[in-house]
Parts: structure tokens; sequence; C-alpha cells
């Protein structure tokens, strides 16, 4: 069984492509959400945009059919009413 848990972790960790940190957004984030954004590349999320509406921005994470988004405050939602095309 032991064997088993490794591949699991190991397929998690193959199936980042990008940390978030090399995302050409990276300089438009807020520390908070720097720091949020940080927390779920480990997961596996990329960073793909920074929405900008009424002069706040909403960063916009994917990971496989996941979204998340981060408010500027760092807060994470994880199952947000957002529509990517």
């Amino acid at each position: 069984m032991p064997s088993i848990e490794r591949s699991n972790t190991k397929s998690l960790v193959e199936r980042r492509t990008e940390s978030p940190e090399q995302s050409v957004w990276w300089s438009e984030l807020s520390l908070a959400q720097k720091f949020s954004a940080s927390s779920l590349g480990k997961f596996g999320y990329e960073l793909k945009f920074i929405r900008k509406e009424k002069g706040r921005s909403l960063a916009v994470l994917v990971c496989n059919d996941g979204v998340a988004v981060i408010s500027e405050d760092g807060e994470i939602n994880t199952s947000p009413s957002i529509t990517i095309r």
C-alpha cells in the first residue's frame, strides 16, 4: 500500500505546470493576493488573469476544471460565480 500513496503524491506534484509566481500577472497582485496564490499553487492552481472592477482587483486561478478567485484582501473563494470563456 505505501507505493500507492507515493504515486498519488507524485501525480499531485506533476500536475503543476507553472507556479503562480511565473505568471505575467504576478506583479499586479497585492501582497495578500500573492500569499494566497502561492498557497493555491501548491495544489496545482495557475494564475490566469486579473479582473478589475470598480477599482478593485480579483485574481482568477484555474486548476483542471476548478476555478478559484482571490480578493485584494487575500480571501480565497474556490466556488466563485464566475464564467470563464
